[in-house]
């Protein structure tokens, strides 16, 4: 297959000022740029990897622009054994239909961000922040993986700047398209279980390096590929040597570039609970973890958010096993509630258990026996399931038939909540959350994990 143009090298790099943080368009939704035949026009950061998920699913769309930073990795991507082979074929259609490829996202937004209504963003989590940003800034519609953005105040940012803007925003936790997620809100907001105080979360996340102080060279020679921008690649981050223990995929362990397990996966796994109990905010989170540093996120750790009263629902204890750890078996089950080891979630209530699978597709009430009871007492299906894929709700919204299930006024707070994690496990203390006010007030010095400072020439506006 041709990926024709994806070697360019010669972009313009200083695009823009820090200025664009707080510049928005005077517009709400995008119009004029769909194409005569009705189709959304779409671009795509990150090709490679993680890309092809996404990609796949909107190849009825026109995908006007494609963006890599290692044209390698691509190929590897097209060739990899677990990435279904139409992959290939849609990048060969873009191609065959005049798709341009960039290495810059900046370079494809200031030559064609006229003719693109939306963007699919499929980065290390450092970069999605200010890709998205500048897309916002735009007028482009934006969909995002998780994590949203790397530090809690990029969760503020992106939340307000997509309010103001009226654009179509989508994070990708595709669990939130699934009926389960609707069915287990639907049965915590009728208070089927009783009263909820305490909810378990595990996974076996990192599958990745964590817990180093440096990088592991013992099995890999740091020469960086002919194919690969480097400095591309890093954007906002401080820069280093090219390291092969980071790119392309370890960088999910390394503070700089990554956020752990609790970015991997918690928007997906603690989503069913975080929506169904409108858990909002935390007012304290506490971690116990194995060593780290300021490189890269421990092994293993065991995080305890307290959510207060939230109207009708009692204060919840929200306890996180990541790193392979396991709770204790709740009483009244047995270990086969523990039988998906990769992750899940169980919400203890005063009368029964609601547990759910990683993406909240697999949602039942436990024991079984309760269920059996439960089951002609369970309240009416009320909130509306999702049409088709997680990707085609956000075009659905694009094209004004429905708001996304996951846009950034949902998924900024999920993932802010989420990120509060980290901060707790870097303070090595348990930290006090003013929500309203976005400080710490019992450590002051864990403020500085909140955020963080940015490069100038990122962020376009």
């Amino acid at each position: 297959m041709e990926l024709s143009g994806i070697n360019r090298r010669n972009f313009v790099k200083g695009a823009s000022s820090a200025a664009g943080l707080f510049l928005l368009p005077n517009f709400s939704i995008a119009k004029g740029k769909s194409s005569a035949n009705g189709k959304l026009n779409l671009a795509f950061v990150g090709v490679g990897g993680k890309g092809a998920s996404s990609i796949v699913p909107l190849r009825d769309e026109n995908i006007v622009a494609l963006c890599d930073v290692d044209s390698a990795n691509v190929e590897r991507t097209i060739t990899h054994e677990w990435t279904p082979k139409i992959f290939g074929e849609v990048l060969a259609e873009a191609n065959a239909k005049g798709a341009k490829w960039y290495t810059d996202y900046r370079k494809m937004f200031e030559e064609m961000g006229d003719q693109i209504d939306g963007v699919v963003i499929s980065t290390p989590d450092h970069m999605h922040y200010p890709i998205a940003r500048s897309a916002l800034n735009l007028g482009i519609h934006v969909y995002c993986e998780k994590p949203l953005v790397h530090t809690v105040q990029e969760a503020r940012w992106i939340d307000e700047a997509a309010r103001k803007s009226g654009l179509v925003t989508q994070m990708g936790n595709q669990g939130h398209s699934n009926a389960g997620q609707r069915l287990a809100r639907e049965w915590l907001q009728a208070g089927v279980i009783g009263e909820v105080k305490e909810i378990i979360s595990w996974t076996n996340r990192p599958i990745w390096p964590q817990g180093i102080s440096a990088p592991d060279h013992s099995k890999m020679i740091p020469v960086k590929p002919a194919t690969l921008n480097w400095d591309l690649w890093q954007g906002v981050a401080p820069r280093r040597a090219y390291d092969p223990s980071i790119c392309p995929f370890n960088w999910r362990g390394m503070w700089d570039y990554g956020c752990g397990a609790v970015g991997d996966m918690a928007c997906h796994i603690m989503d069913v609970a975080y929506w169904g109990l409108d858990l909002g905010m935390p007012s304290s989170v506490e971690a116990v973890t194995t060593s780290f540093n300021d490189y890269s996120a421990p092994s293993s750790a065991v995080v305890t958010f307290e959510f207060p009263r939230r109207g009708k629902f009692a204060p919840v204890t929200y306890k996180w096993f990541e790193g392979g750890l396991l709770p204790p078996i709740p009483h009244g089950l047995d270990a086969s509630v523990y039988d998906d080891k990769s992750g899940g979630t169980l919400i203890i209530g005063e009368h029964a258990y609601i547990y759910s699978d990683t993406y909240g597709k697999n949602v039942r009430i436990y024991p079984d026996s309760k269920f059996q009871e439960l089951k002609p007492s369970l309240p009416p299906r009320s909130i509306p399931r999702v049409k088709g894929t997680h990707q085609k709700n956000w075009t659905d919204g694009i094209r004004g038939e429905l708001t996304p299930c996951s846009n950034f006024e949902y998924a900024a707070g999920l993932t802010e909540m989420a990120l509060l994690g980290n901060v707790a496990m870097r303070a090595q203390r348990r930290i006090e959350y003013d929500a309203k006010a976005m400080k710490i007030t019992n450590v002051p010095e864990a403020n500085q994990y909140l955020s963080k400072e940015y490069p100038k020439g990122w962020i376009l506006s």
